[in-house]
């Protein structure tokens, strides 16, 4: 590493959202290690207890609900006497299914996780890093970020907004002594694809699914998903763990990290093929999955 600015005495303190499991558990267990004061938060109360338990300092935060947020950020800011270091914006969950059969509430209610709610609590912890003049704000996004995939769309959709919405910050934030960092993974096994299966039951259903002129699709990519095949290229949560590490603790972070080698190709693919081309190639590698 290179070091840490100086303006930042340990220890330094970080906001974690989405640690139940997965990213950012490994998140939180990894930066305690390394001296970091971490402040976990989870959707679920029994996960706040578990990780209470675990001798974190664990907060609530949906952020389908604004008012735990605002509850989160302000106790978090108390506790660090308005020193907040870092906030890793990190829980987030997909809706799969074709676009025509995705109720416009399911939309609503997954930018509302994916996205509306990663501004309010950034609102919330901008203010204190600007007094300040030194704070990260790491943005855990996805190579469906810059990429689109047919199933995907409702997803692809909340992350394309997030890096857009992440370059302006970056762009607006210049010289206060903030850095705006995107992390972006290709597959990373954790509980994501599980809680898709359920979001799919819950918004489309034994009903959408039968009505749909994709049902022969839907059957064979949840045959896949129940199957728990890790696929090739899927990584531990500690290969995103380890590009955090560097956009929070680097003197000079990447506005964007390339986690797994679905990420790199799409990225080259993104820069050098025409519409057209990057259209079949993504089909190509969507059909693959099925």
């Amino acid at each position: 590493m290179n070091g840490y600015p100086e303006s930042f005495p340990k220890p330094r303190s970080i906001l974690i959202t989405g640690s139940s499991s997965g990213i950012g558990a490994s998140a939180a267990h990894l930066l305690r290690g390394r001296d970091w004061r971490v402040f976990p938060t989870a959707r679920k109360q029994q996960d706040v207890d578990r990780l209470l338990d675990q001798g974190f300092e664990a907060f609530r935060l949906d952020y389908e609900d604004g008012a735990s947020i605002r509850t989160t950020a302000e106790a978090v800011l108390e506790r660090t006497d308005g020193k907040l270091d870092a906030v890793f914006n990190n829980g987030a969950y997909a809706v799969p299914g074709a676009l025509e059969d995705l109720p416009t509430e399911a939309l609503r209610a997954l930018f509302e996780a994916n996205f509306t709610g990663w501004h309010d609590l950034t609102r919330q912890l901008v203010p204190a890093m600007r007094a300040n003049r030194a704070g990260r704000i790491v943005q855990c996004s996805s190579v469906l970020g810059f990429v689109a995939l047919k199933y995907r769309g409702a997803y692809t959709a909340s992350k394309f907004a997030l890096e857009a919405y992440s370059d302006t910050l970056r762009q607006e934030l210049k010289g206060s002594g903030i850095h705006v960092s995107l992390i972006e993974p290709g597959p990373i096994d954790t509980r994501f694809t599980e809680n898709a299966l359920a979001n799919f039951d819950r918004w489309i259903g034994e009903d959408g699914l039968k009505a749909s002129v994709h049902r022969k699709t839907y059957e064979k990519r949840r045959l896949r998903m129940e199957s728990g095949e890790p696929g090739p290229f899927k990584l531990p949560p500690e290969a995103v763990v380890k590009r955090l590490v560097h956009a929070l603790e680097a003197k000079r972070p990447k506005a964007r990290y390339h986690v797994t080698v679905p990420t790199r190709v799409m990225a080259v693919a993104k820069r050098l093929l025409p519409t057209g081309l990057l259209d079949r190639f993504c089909i190509w590698a969507a059909d693959g999955e099925e």
